[in-house]
């Protein structure tokens, strides 16, 4: 006959199971109820994480664009403002007449509402390119009110992809907007410079009426000789693959050459400084060391001559404050 399980056998597990839920179901209230201060921290973690999810939803905080008239962009969506633009005045630019006038010309009408060029100012380092479209703004707002001034953004040129953000933030704003980028170009396989060409002229969106882009570069074409040989040899059909790239420099309407200055050109920017800055010398002293500068430095430029002018200006206990 089989056997009977036993009663010892048959009641253990039974035993188990009604035990366990009991158990649990006694933890679960205790913790909750007689522990205040846990049911705050819970209160309190809900209370943060339902205001981190409303901030999120309503995305970046408008920017206030009345407390400078210059900016750096971050690619996190910051505009840090500027209180201070490292500049050099207009007048000091020598050698530089014609692009600085057209530069002028073309900023003016811009901050009138009217047409104009984007700008790509090309050429020698040293010559005075980014320090021109410094002395632009700041010579168009001069006699501008308030919110009529012009807004410089300075975008760094590793942050160009997130140029589409940046024209989004600008787009409804009320005031016009410089934006510039120093020193772009672009090298190896870097495919960045399709966001810029996009924001030029190639996008759906395209650039906004208030905003205007003003760049720096050594290069005409923004990119290196070997980076464009290299797309002539390894292509299929080395016409269209150098096309893509050098139709970059093409969306910028305004081209503005600026080319190595001549010996007169030099020292003209060199008394120029010194009389500025009060910096007495001997002329025939001052043109003899000046190209003595010069020719250690194995150039003639503006920044040569800004150079020049603050180490003699540190020789003789001049402070560069102007008059």
């Amino acid at each position: 006959m089989p056997r009977k399980p036993s009663k010892t056998t048959a009641s253990k597990p039974a035993k188990r199971l009604a035990k366990k839920p009991a158990r649990v179901a006694a933890k679960r209230p205790t913790t909750v109820a007689s522990d205040p201060s846990q049911a705050r921290i819970v209160r309190a973690l809900e209370t943060i994480a339902a205001h981190l999810s409303a901030t999120a939803q309503s995305g970046p905080v408008p920017e206030s664009f009345d407390r400078a008239d210059a900016f750096v962009w971050h690619p996190d969506g910051r505009l840090s403002a500027v209180p201070r633009v490292s500049r050099v005045e207009l007048f000091l630019l020598r050698g530089i007449d014609r692009m600085r006038d057209i530069l002028i010309e073309n900023t003016e009408r811009f901050a009138n509402g009217l047409p104009a060029n984007n700008a790509l100012l090309w050429g020698a380092r040293g010559m005075g390119k980014s320090s021109l479209v410094k002395a632009a703004h700041a010579s168009i707002n001069a006699d501008r009110k308030a919110t009529d001034k012009l807004k410089l953004i300075e975008i760094h040129r590793e942050d160009i992809e997130t140029l589409p953000a940046l024209m989004e933030q600008l787009r409804d704003s009320a005031y016009r907007f410089i934006v510039f980028c120093d020193d772009l170009s672009f090298d190896g396989n870097d495919a960045s410079y399709k966001s810029l060409k996009a924001v030029l002229e190639g996008g759906i969106e395209g650039r906004p009426e208030n905003v205007i882009l003003y760049a720096t570069s050594n290069r005409r074409h923004l990119l290196a000789r070997d980076m464009i040989e290299n797309e002539r040899s390894t292509a299929i059909n080395p016409g269209e693959a150098v096309e893509e790239k050098v139709s970059l420099s093409d969306r910028f309407g305004l081209w503005l050459g600026f080319h190595r200055c001549s010996q007169d050109e030099y020292l003209s920017m060199v008394r120029g400084y010194c009389g500025h800055f009060g910096i007495k010398m001997d002329d025939e002293a001052l043109e003899r060391e000046a190209l003595e500068w010069s020719t250690t430095r194995g150039s003639r430029s503006g920044r040569v001559a800004w150079q020049f002018t603050q180490e003699l200006a540190g020789r003789l206990g001049v402070k560069l404050t102007g008059k």
